[in-house]
């Protein structure tokens, strides 16, 4: 992922923040010899206060195809992407051009995990990887914990297997024009507010939150 120095954050407490609200990612597996690499959808919970530069827990089915993949290389990528338009030529051309003239961008911000996995198959390790990571998602306390031996999860707990993901590298990337003239940023935000679509008004809070005073 390029990352131009106006894209990036200005410290990891910008990523750090967006991620404790976007915690549905992509994992990235390289794939076994002659595959093509793994792609796996999952929700997961990334603390911060565990180790260097934190910590992933998560979950899958015992069936997934993706454990011969991490088992034979542990170095994975947990990819989030979020809060991305579509930004139309005409509000990116400055005054001094025609409208038509203006170059069509995208917006959106990306937060990607370097991993290291550790696979956890002990029940009770299980048991509590699954309470972090449902303390995280389930906070109203309605739900019973996971306990080994006990209902109501148990049982199930033999048909999973446990990921902890140690991050050792994290690039992250805000790109919403933050280099751009003052007055293609002024119409760019109007034209967000005013189009309202469903990412429409987080991608002006990055965009007003991102401006600097970079070069084009």
């Amino acid at each position: 992922m390029l990352i131009h120095p106006w894209d990036a954050p200005q410290d990891d407490t910008v990523w750090q923040q967006w991620l404790a609200e976007h915690d549905f990612g992509q994992l990235a597996v390289n794939g076994l010899p002659g595959e093509p690499p793994y792609v796996q959808p999952l929700h997961f919970f990334y603390d911060p206060s565990r180790g260097p530069q934190g910590e992933v827990v998560t979950h899958l089915a015992r069936p997934n195809p993706v454990w011969p993949a991490v088992e034979a290389d542990p170095h994975i990528v947990l990819s989030v992407v979020d809060d991305y338009v579509f930004v139309p030529g005409p509000w990116q051309a400055p005054d001094d051009t025609p409208p038509e003239h203006g170059v069509p961008t995208s917006f959106y911000a990306a937060v990607q995990l370097h991993c290291t996995a550790h696979l956890v198959d002990d029940p009770q390790q299980k048991a509590e990887l699954l309470n972090r990571q449902m303390g995280h998602f389930q906070q109203d306390g309605l739900s019973a914990p996971a306990a080994v031996g006990e209902e109501p999860y148990g049982r199930m707990l033999a048909g999973i297997r446990g990921l902890r993901l140690e991050v050792t590298d994290v690039r992250a990337k805000f790109k919403y024009a933050a280099h751009k003239a003052d007055d293609v940023k002024a119409r760019t935000a109007a034209g967000l507010l005013a189009r309202g679509g469903v990412r429409d008004l987080a991608a002006h809070a990055h965009h007003l939150r991102h401006r600097t005073d970079g070069d084009a």
